[in-house]
């Protein structure tokens, strides 16, 4: 894929020419650091543009002032929930459905540098979040040597929503994956125009939490990112032991959901106001096997190994279970398992005991931390290291996220690890420690060097082996962090074994 590269007019970067026009931003308050916020990277996808695959911006003329972020994506409200405070949420306006548009922080003075690149994409469940959130700040990254790109794009029912109508206008034969295709055309973005920021479009890794995590999974099976990238990092979260929906699927669900809002075609459901085609579709996300962006399910074409070749860093954290529904006491808990695993029922508490009521409520969280992430996580590991192409470094996040208040019995949860791998503490009202301004030093300096060079090792920092289905090492990443033997490996073998069966 031949891509063009555009220079800065100017030195400093101050103003940058991008394939579609000149660019202006902002400086950090020490001048180190030029932030362009809200460049446009696709046309609005609004009017007859929602549902198809993202369009080119409109050239424009002059400089565009790009100091502010654009609007989120179309999604409810925020608002803060479980354990989840304000600063892990976009802010609450703008939002809309025009809003494909990127983020960049540089430190770079020229375009001759070359600084690797890193590609941030958010999670949300692909119903929610955008690249506002104030723990996604690229400046303090930036700061460690590489131009940090922050993305948008669509989730929910305007990300995701495939119909037949659909698929036969795309011209693809596909429908569905519009949130992909958004990072695609993001990624695309990069290639074109990173280079004018002072960034290596030769030297790019994503990266991503949660949603954003499987979004790294689905683009590096994805055959329309070969050469888009040639690293990733993937935290909690990917495709594997998990059904991903059929386009055949999407399409029923997408007829259905034609129906409930009393639209007879793709026109008349354009023609509905983006608020209440937000209101009657909760629940329509996620990645579709559509043929086109995935042509298979993503464990098939990890199987078959016709995915891209990426060096990779994955893992996940110690208590990112979400138990949705009450916990059950340990009787429960017990007959539960006596009718879904049988005759393994005595393997299955051997792993996730059930002695007491206590005991059955911290297995029931670790289950569900291993069957949404950490099978997931696990599984890419173990078939990165067995393909043994490039490495693949695996963490464990251990360390109880200081908190007050109701936030105190959630530790390690799901996405607490964010703003320590991307230096961002100062954005989260939390009682800090010394140890968590370590740890957070130290997990961005392991994240800024696998960005550079596909290694996370460097200087200062203890040793972190590239994990082998042999040995399973991996980093623990706590209040001190150091290698490890996977320790809860049995289990993960265990459940992972089950959820394949099922598929």
């Amino acid at each position: 894929m031949g891509f063009v590269s555009f220079t800065p007019t100017t030195a400093d970067l101050a103003t940058v020419k991008t394939d579609a026009g000149l660019v202006s931003g902002t400086k950090n308050t020490d001048g180190t650091i030029q932030i362009f916020r809200g460049i446009p990277f696709a046309a609005p996808p609004v009017g007859d543009l929602r549902w198809k695959a993202p369009q080119p911006v409109k050239p424009w003329t002059g400089v565009k002032k790009c100091e502010a972020f654009s609007a989120s994506p179309m999604q409810a409200s925020p608002a803060p929930f479980s354990m989840w405070s304000e600063e892990f949420l976009i802010p609450k306006e703008p939002i809309s459905e025009d809003c494909l548009y990127l983020n960049v922080w540089t430190g770079a003075k020229t375009a001759i540098e070359k600084r690797p690149v890193l590609v941030w994409i958010y999670g949300g469940g692909f119903n929610s979040g955008g690249s506002a959130v104030p723990i996604y700040d690229g400046e303090a990254l930036a700061k460690k040597g590489i131009v940090f790109v922050s993305i948008n794009y669509r989730v929910g029912v305007f990300g995701f929503l495939a119909h037949p109508e659909l698929t036969k206008e795309s011209g693809k034969n596909a429908s569905g994956n519009y949130g992909l295709m958004d990072q695609i055309a993001a990624l695309q973005w990069v290639q074109k125009n990173i280079a004018a920021f002072g960034g290596d479009p030769k030297n790019v890794t994503i990266a991503g939490q949660s949603a954003g995590s499987m979004s790294v999974n689905a683009l590096v099976a994805s055959p329309l990112t070969a050469a888009l990238f040639q690293k990733a990092i993937a935290q909690s979260g990917a495709n594997f032991s998990r059904g991903t929906v059929s386009l055949q699927q999407a399409e029923e669900n997408g007829v259905k959901f034609a129906q409930s809002v009393n639209a007879s075609s793709i026109k008349e459901l354009r023609s509905i106001t983006a608020q209440e085609l937000m209101q009657k579709s909760q629940g329509m996300r996620g990645v579709i096997v559509d043929g086109y962006v995935l042509p298979d399910a993503i464990a098939n074409i990890f199987a078959t190994n016709k995915q891209n070749n990426v060096a990779l860093l994955t893992g996940w954290n110690e208590n990112e279970g979400l138990v949705f529904g009450p916990i059950k006491n340990a009787d429960e808990f017990r007959k539960e398992a006596e009718t879904q695993y049988g005759t393994e029922t005595s393997t299955f508490l051997k792993h996730y005991p059930a002695t007491t009521d206590s005991v059955a409520a911290v297995s029931q969280l670790n289950l569900s931390r291993d069957m949404i992430f950490g099978v997931q996580n696990y599984t890419w590991a173990n078939v990165q290291s067995k393909q043994g192409k490039l490495p693949v470094y695996v963490y464990r996040f251990t360390r109880k996220v200081p908190a007050t208040g109701e936030y105190v019995k959630f530790g390690a949860f799901h996405t607490g690890e964010v703003p320590y791998a991307y230096d961002n503490l100062k954005f989260v009202n939390r009682p800090w420690q010394p140890v968590d301004r370590e740890l957070a030093n130290s997990m961005s300096s392991y994240w800024v060097n696998f960005i550079k060079s596909g290694n996370p090792n460097g200087k200062g920092l203890p040793q972190w082996p590239a994990y082998t289905t042999k040995d399973k090492q991996i980093m623990i990443l706590g209040d001190k962090p150091g290698a490890t033997t996977l320790p809860d490996e049995a289990a993960l073998d265990f459940i992972s074994e089950k959820m394949n069966r099922q598929q």
